[in-house]
């Protein structure tokens, strides 16, 4: 009750202050996941990307009290988005639904998200959604909580402890995109095969687009309709998927194998929270108890007395002395609470696998972390666009060493793609 009232006196106060940049926030209670009635034409699809979430670790200091875990944080800024992309390939509103290590052109829409709070009893997730048209679909903060008892058995990898928040987040998605006419969504799939290509090859392709005031990609031209240039630029576009693909598959085992012990140290450290409150809280009073106690036996000792008063007012004091040591004691065993928290949070090894690629005749591997991989993909993307056509960026020499710029990180060896 008490987070539910600040809760509503912080939205008032955004209300009243316009400070919330138009942040809607939700309040999550059971929702059930919206479904296509029909298979949609391909026409009415768009690909979505999920990028990896924010952690939101940023400035935060470690605090296991509060639900701030970095090593949960950071397993859950992965889980996360795989989650949601099941849910939403289960709808039938979408066409590919991929997790992808950073933005790119290659999507139709892009759906990023932060972690605000996650501790078990409460999660909450700050998402922004934006088509290739750079049209802001919506920010939307949702939250929901669970009480330990409410944890129930969970389908693997299908039904989430908190699985009406991703519904909740899975409609709000199709509902936007259901408001958007037939026009709208081609317009949407044409400006996302034309920044690919203006990103490829800009001094080709980038005359074809315009940005208006507002910052909205419209289309100024067309190629023809069989233009072998745009055609190269589709096949390479599928290379991409390809790469896309084979990362999220990967961010696929990782959430496999997270399953099991996240819905434990959720359960856990849910049911260890509820605990520790109730030992705070009763050590708390105990120690009111003990100390009105001793004030009582203090204040018959003022006032004097006979002897019964006198052994009234050493009962009191025994009394108080031993219900302030059994809170202390209770105490003790709140620390013990919180060492059995900061146990379960254990590290996530994540790190992504590295992976061996083809590119003309000869074997690359690509090596770090998955946005490291990518990084280095779309650089090979660039040179295999200019091998076939001259134009873009110069061909990669895959036998030279890399060479970093200055102000920028080196990638890891044995990555061979410049």
């Amino acid at each position: 009750m008490k987070r539910l009232i600040l809760m509503t006196v912080a939205m008032l106060a955004c209300a009243l202050l316009g400070a919330c940049s138009g942040v809607n926030h939700k309040d999550v209670g059971p929702t059930n996941i919206e479904m296509a009635q029909k298979e949609l034409a391909e026409a009415a699809l768009l690909d979505v990307g999920i990028e990896t979430f924010d952690a939101g670790m940023d400035g935060v200091e470690t605090d296991e009290k509060e639900g701030i875990f970095p090593d949960i944080r950071k397993s859950e800024a992965r889980y996360i988005p795989v989650h949601l992309k099941n849910t939403m390939q289960r709808t039938g509103y979408w066409g590919a639904v991929r997790v992808i290590p950073s933005p790119t052109e290659a999507t139709d829409v892009l759906v990023t998200g932060k972690i605000l709070r996650s501790d078990g009893e409460t999660l909450e997730l700050a998402i922004d959604a934006h088509d290739a048209t750079g049209r802001h679909w919506f920010s939307h903060v949702y939250e929901a909580s669970m009480e330990a008892g409410e944890y129930k058995t969970h389908r693997r990898g299908e039904q989430d402890p908190f699985q009406d928040l991703y519904n909740t987040i899975a409609n709000d998605l199709a509902k936007h995109k259901a408001s958007l006419t037939s026009d709208q969504l081609a317009d949407i799939r044409q400006v996302s095969e034309l920044r690919f290509a203006a990103w490829l090859a800009p001094e080709v392709f980038s005359s074809y687009l315009v940005k208006d005031e507002d910052g909205i990609w419209q289309v100024k031209s067309l190629p023809a309709v069989d233009d072998p240039m745009m055609q190269r630029v589709l096949r390479i576009r599928e290379r991409e998927y390809m790469l896309i693909d084979t990362l999220t598959s990967q961010y696929d085992v990782f959430y496999a194998n997270m399953w099991d012990p996240y819905a434990s140290w959720r359960k856990s450290r849910s049911e260890e929270m509820a605990a520790l409150r109730e030992v705070e809280s009763d050590a708390l009073w105990r120690k009111i108890g003990g100390g009105a106690l001793i004030a009582g036996a203090i204040a018959l000792d003022i006032l004097g007395g006979g002897n019964n008063t006198a052994s009234l007012r050493n009962v009191m004091l025994v009394g108080g002395a031993v219900a302030i040591k059994s809170g202390v004691d209770l105490g003790g065993q709140a620390e013990i609470h919180e060492d059995a928290i900061r146990e379960l949070g254990v590290s996530f090894d994540s790190e992504v696998k590295p992976l061996v690629v083809e590119v003309e005749g000869q074997t690359v591997e690509l090596t770090g972390s998955a946005q490291t991989q990518y990084a280095q993909w779309r650089r090979i993307l660039k040179s295999i666009y200019f091998t076939e056509t001259g134009f873009g960026e110069p061909k990669l020499d895959l036998e030279k060493p890399a060479v970093s710029q200055p102000g920028t990180p080196a990638v890891p060896k044995p990555v061979s793609v410049y």
